[in-house]
């Protein structure tokens, strides 16, 4: 799918319009431009190039993308707010660019690394993915960006680098969420190598074919669709290869409610609610929750034998 993006030398009339955007696979049917590309359990792909790509074993998602103002107007980001339209409201202060990842620990290539050369080897691509949020509320989101081990080959890890962890930016001048004592800033997260190396997981560089919002994470962040969303990660400005399970946020905060692994799984409860069901944004009635967020034929393999109540 070729897609042109605004500016001086493009007139108004030849941009995309999002209800365009959003019907495009009955477009693309209609004329016969040919197929969009296979899914890996609902993750459909689609290079910037105009060829289809196909992902290991998965088949089309048939979900119906979440409204590009809900992506945009409801979310958390506490670095910006504790009420879903804080981030929204409050985020159009913060710069996003220029940008420096810094990339340490057991690495062949550490180095702080400026956003654009850090990003430019690897091909972007449209990820259709849902992302399922703590509180039982989902999205279905058009991500660009590229799989995580891609970065992650480039910067070649030792033997020694059994998980990957990650650090948000600590900007409490432009984050007002992080003037507050309510959390312990910055926000950190992990991965298991092996998560963290599965081509489901994603570095997110945009959303609906442009940069990411400030409120949703710019200039880049993690994607980890079959964990709750409080794994991935926004804003990220490091990334730091480790031997031990790093620290998280959230496990540090309240560790009898949130586990390191943070898989969706309704069978367990979380202790103030039912996680057995989840509602789509957009929709009216809630629906059951699917086991791994729907792609556990993907991603199964990599608990197998773990006590999935206690690695929760």
């Amino acid at each position: 799918m070729l897609i042109r993006r605004g500016g001086p030398d493009i007139p108004s009339s030849e941009i995309t319009r999002e209800e365009d955007y959003l019907n495009r696979r009955e477009f693309i049917g209609r004329v016969g431009a040919g197929a969009l590309a296979a899914a890996v359990g609902g993750v459909s792909i689609a290079s910037d190039n105009a060829s289809a790509q196909t992902a290991p074993g998965g088949r089309q998602s048939s979900d119906p993308l979440t409204p590009l103002e809900s992506v945009t107007r409801y979310n958390n980001f506490y670095e910006f707010g504790f009420d879903k339209e804080d981030p929204y409201r409050n985020s159009g202060g913060f710069v996003p660019r220029p940008w420096t990842v810094v990339v340490e620990g057991h690495v062949n290539k550490p180095a702080a690394y400026d956003l654009e050369d850090l990003i430019r080897p690897f091909t972007v691509e449209e990820r259709i993915y849902r992302l399922r949020c703590v509180e039982a509320w989902s999205m279905v989101i058009p991500w660009r960006g590229f799989p995580l081990r891609d970065l992650i080959n480039r910067v070649e890890p030792t033997s020694r680098a059994r998980f990957v962890a990650f650090e948000t930016i600590f900007r409490p001048a432009e984050m007002s969420g992080q003037r507050s004592r309510v959390m312990d800033w910055p926000y950190v997260e992990g991965l298991r190598m092996d998560e963290a190396m599965h081509p489901l997981t994603l570095i997110a560089t945009g959303l609906y074919n442009q940069n990411l919002p400030n409120q949703n994470g710019a200039p880049l962040r993690l994607v980890v669709p079959w964990k709750y969303g409080f794994k991935s990660i926004k804003s990220i400005v490091k990334i730091s290869f480790v031997e031990s399970q790093p620290p998280t946020t959230w496990n540090r905060m309240a560790p009898e409610e949130y586990g390191f692994y943070a898989n969706v799984n309704p069978e367990v409860d979380h202790p103030r609610w039912s996680q057995a069901r989840e509602r789509r944004i957009g929709e009216l009635l809630r629906r059951p929750t699917l086991m791994y967020n729907g792609y556990g034929d993907q991603v199964a393999s990599l608990y197998r034998g773990m006590n999935l109540v206690r690695n929760y």
